[in-house]
């Protein structure tokens, strides 16, 4: 799981958004409304976006899993979905992000995977 998220608010420039994605090399960031979830911003959403607001582009509709939730289940929940990413809740709260190459490492090293990351400030 990422130990450090890069995200953004929802009054992030759509530009600033461009950005971060070119310098962490990163396809999807979180929006966030305080510590809580508001969305996710893809590249996609944002060719073609200058001058809007992140709320109007980002997608609200979130595919995530909880902290205690199975690494086999979210293995099936980024299959089912077509997902390379996937959002670590605990309540509302966003702890962390789990990639399919973390999934891949674990069962290549037989390691369990750690959900229990906090989150750094955005």
């Amino acid at each position: 799981m990422s130990k450090t998220i890069v995200g953004v608010t929802d009054d992030t420039p759509v530009e600033e958004i461009a950005t971060i994605m070119t310098t962490h090399k990163i396809k999807r960031v979180p929006v966030m409304r305080g510590k809580k979830l508001a969305g996710i911003v893809s590249r996609s959403d944002i060719v073609g976006a200058k001058g809007k607001q992140v709320k109007d582009i980002m997608s609200k509709t979130i595919v995530g899993v909880t902290d205690d939730t199975p690494v086999e289940e979210i293995a099936t929940i980024m299959t089912t979905h077509k997902i390379k990413r996937v959002p670590v809740m605990r309540g509302e709260k966003l702890v962390g992000i789990v990639s399919r190459s973390d999934i891949v490492g674990a069962v290549a090293s037989g390691k369990h995977i750690a959900l229990h990351t906090p989150i750094y400030d955005l």
